[in-house]
């Protein structure tokens, strides 16, 4: 199980950084020295000390829905009484899984495959399905579109105008780009190289990667200029949510009537604490991962926000106690 770091050992500036690079990730320590009021010197030394404790870690990620490396199967699990965490802590050591979730509702936990085809993704659920002994149920929700991404994602500790300065241009907003439904391409063998690279340290300096990779600096830079432009390549924060000052974070589960879910999917996608957002098949056809300052503030959340959606059939809500496994690393927890 992670350990847990104490929330108070982090500082409003430490939250100030957090929040940049959770704008991007790759921002330059210039841009992310104006934004939280310190020299570059300092924000590079609070954000080594951040990822040297493991509360902070910047990684690079693919969009699946634009590649061919693979898609996601988000899987509700109901676990045996009393053996949910030992579920949870072998579904986390698998390397077929991208993310873990110990949850209160309908599941005990949410876990996302990812599989490269139909053949895989049935080995992973059916044959090769860790903890299966321990595991009395399980459902498969199939994401099929994204609405909006983590990397997308404003924490609202900076002022609006941060967004416009740190992020990149080719970042948009899943649902907003022209060629969202573009067959998805191929990765070249470098590019595969690059983005295995960056999904362990996102701000690894192209020098260090074109030397790691044995490539130039210019073709290394080149590649990873092409995964961005296209969106292909992404960067995130990982980080406790609890950190930066939201203590609720759970998954919305929804039936929208057809005709309305684009609708509904953008309007959801609009609101400040949706961290990811996605259109999906069977019973749930819009799955969300959202966070708020409060659980108290669910119950308007609830009743204003998803009470509000277009074509709103049905709802559960799967709120998170602990994650321990985000982007395929495991998450250290803040202490109480």
């Amino acid at each position: 199980m992670n350990h847990r770091a104490p929330v108070d050992t982090v500082d409003e500036l430490d939250r100030r950084i957090i929040a940049a690079l959770q704008l991007n990730g790759r921002a330059p320590w210039s841009a992310v020295a104006r934004w939280v009021d310190a020299s570059e010197t300092t924000a590079q030394r609070r954000y080594r000390a951040l990822r040297e404790r493991g509360l902070l870690r910047v990684v690079g990620t693919l969009e699946l829905d634009r590649t061919r490396e693979g898609s996601s199967m988000l899987v509700r699990v109901q676990a045996r009484p009393g053996r949910g965490l030992d579920v949870a802590d072998r579904l986390t050591a698998s390397p077929d899984v991208r993310f873990v979730a110990v949850v209160t509702g309908a599941a005990d936990l949410i876990v996302d495959f990812v599989a490269r085809d139909n053949e895989e993704m049935m080995r992973m659920l059916f044959t090769d399905l860790p903890a299966a002994d321990l595991i009395t149920s399980t459902e498969a929700v199939p994401v099929i579109r994204a609405f909006t991404s983590a990397s997308m994602w404003d924490t609202g500790l900076l002022p609006a105008e941060a967004a416009a300065d740190l992020r990149p241009d080719s970042l948009a907003s899943s649902c907003d780009r022209a060629d969202w439904d573009v067959t998805p391409q191929a990765l070249t063998t470098l590019e595969q190289a690059v983005v295995a690279a960056l999904k362990e340290d996102g701000r690894t300096p192209v020098s260090t990667l074109a030397r790691s990779l044995e490539h130039t600096e210019s073709s290394v830079a080149r590649a990873m200029d092409r995964l961005i432009a296209r969106g292909i390549l992404q960067f995130r924060t990982l980080v406790e949510p609890a950190l930066i000052g939201y203590d609720a974070e759970f998954m919305v589960w929804l039936s929208i009537e057809p005709d309305r879910l684009d609708a509904a999917g953008r309007q959801l996608a609009g609101h400040p604490g949706t961290k990811f957002l996605g259109a999906a098949t069977g019973r749930f056809n819009l799955v969300g991962h959202m966070v708020l300052p409060r659980r108290t503030d669910l119950f308007r959340y609830t009743s204003d926000v998803i009470g509000a959606l277009p074509g709103l059939l049905a709802s559960d809500v799967t709120l998170h106690l602990v994650t321990m496994k985000y982007s395929w690393h495991r998450m250290v927890r803040p202490a109480a």
